[in-house]
């Protein structure tokens, strides 16, 4: 019997196409990021923020003499405060949230709304695929921090229970 030699294993690259047309989504859809997967498979994508420059503050000018000086009003505070309040529901994705099941429908929610464990609060549109964000406990909506239609990125605070 003669020995056949050993064909090589085929090796299977990146798909070029396939990373084009994420990173287009990305664009068009103005995400910061995006990841699909098959079995063990993955790709994600991720755009990073260029540089902040910020220009430096002008001098203050000297006020003239009876000239009321404005105070300095400290800026809102940050959404960093409600991250970390322990009734904060998160998105659990990058997408587009809405606040109600369709179109001018009665939001899933209002404020002064009482929920329990599991229920839709809202539904988060990631790559044409509708997801229910749940209420991770029970308990009374304080805040509602979510806009419908807005852009929502993975871990922003949409809405406060106490």
């Amino acid at each position: 019997m003669e020995a056949r030699p050993e064909e090589p294993e085929p090796v299977f690259g990146p798909d070029i196409e396939l990373i084009r047309a994420l990173a287009a989504v990305l664009d068009e859809a103005g995400l910061t990021e995006i990841e699909i997967g098959e079995g063990a498979s993955r790709i994600r994508i991720a755009r990073t923020a260029g540089p902040l420059v910020v220009p430096p503050p002008a001098p203050a000018a000297h006020p003239v003499q009876g000239t009321p000086v404005p105070e300095e009003v400290p800026p809102p505070g940050p959404a960093q405060d409600d991250a970390s309040h322990p009734g904060a529901v998160i998105s659990p994705l990058v997408g587009v949230v809405y606040v109600a099941p369709e179109p001018d429908g009665r939001p899933l929610v209002l404020v002064g709304d009482e929920i329990r464990e599991g229920d839709t609060l809202f539904i988060v549109e990631a790559m044409k695929t509708m997801n229910p964000v749940r209420a991770p406990r029970g308990g009374r909506v304080t805040r509602i921090l979510a806009e419908n239609g807005a852009r929502v990125e993975y871990g922003e605070v949409l809405l406060i229970l106490e």
